[in-house]
């Protein structure tokens, strides 16, 4: 299995998880969870399979990336040049 493959599998059992919970809002609750628990490479890596379109990954963990993204400050700024 890919690093990418694996990355969707284990976000996308932490969306069945959250999602058999009953949890109010499961895209923050994956994204409390892929915050705490995941090291920031392999957020880096999760975030950068959903920019290049989330093959495979559930709606609620989508939702959840992108929460995370927007939060996530261990992943670098893009530099001026990969910004185009």
């Amino acid at each position: 299995m890919s690093p990418d493959k694996k990355l969707v599998y284990m976000a996308n059992q932490i969306g069945k998880f959250f999602e058999s919970q009953k949890h109010a809002d499961p895209a923050k609750g994956i994204a409390d969870h892929l915050a705490h628990f995941w090291d920031p490479r392999m957020r880096a890596k999760i975030i950068s399979h959903l920019e290049q379109g989330g093959v495979g990954l559930d709606p609620d963990v989508k939702d959840a990336i992108r929460l995370l993204a927007a939060t996530d400050f261990s992943r670098p700024e893009p530099s001026a040049a990969t910004a185009r």
